[in-house]
């Protein structure tokens, strides 16, 4: 072994491995993740290119077939944040309890937080879940989206709302259910 740097010792290992190629079909990743879990996810990164700016956000992929809910589409939150909050929906969901839509709900996040899963029009929103489409051979599964608050506990159609959020978080579901 030698020191590399004051604290760090090197083993000496500088022979470089060949890496075998993980190069998988799109497709085959979501048939893989639904085989494995039930459901998948799909994350769609955000643009700041755009005018007005587009979003991020994450979507379900199987959830009707695993726990007999509609799928999920979560905006503004990082791709692991966003599959933390997507878990716990369907496991609420497996768990047995109704997940009402069109309601504020309390008592699924922590701190007594509200949010609410608002139905998603797929024949104006659909271009933005092209894989949940192609999955489901073009039928449109139901979707929601599941608003949720800011640092404040405001939604985003509420006026205190940190406006800073609204191309983060846009309301693209529908709030009467």
């Amino acid at each position: 072994m030698s020191q590399v740097w004051p604290g760090v010792m090197s083993i000496g290992l500088t022979e470089v491995m060949d890496l075998p190629d993980f190069h998988i079909a799109h497709a085959e990743k979501i048939e893989w993740m639904i085989e494995n879990a039930g459901w998948a996810v799909e994350s769609v990164a955000g643009s700041s290119e755009t005018d007005p700016p587009s979003p991020a956000y994450t979507y379900t992929i199987g959830v009707p077939a695993a726990v007999g809910w509609a799928e999920v589409a979560v905006f503004g939150l990082t791709p692991a944040a966003s599959k933390g909050l997507l878990e716990l929906t369907v496991e609420t969901c497996r768990a047995g309890t109704e997940i009402p839509v069109g309601q504020e709900l309390v008592g699924l996040l922590d701190g007594e937080l509200r949010c609410v899963f608002a139905l998603i029009d797929l024949e104006r929103w659909g271009p933005m879940f092209q894989t949940a489409l192609a999955w489901y051979r073009g039928e449109a599964p139901t979707m929601v989206q599941l608003i949720y608050p800011d640092r404040n506990g405001f939604l985003p159609y509420e006026a205190g709302f940190d406006q800073r959020l609204r191309f983060a978080q846009p309301v693209i579901g529908d709030l009467d259910g």
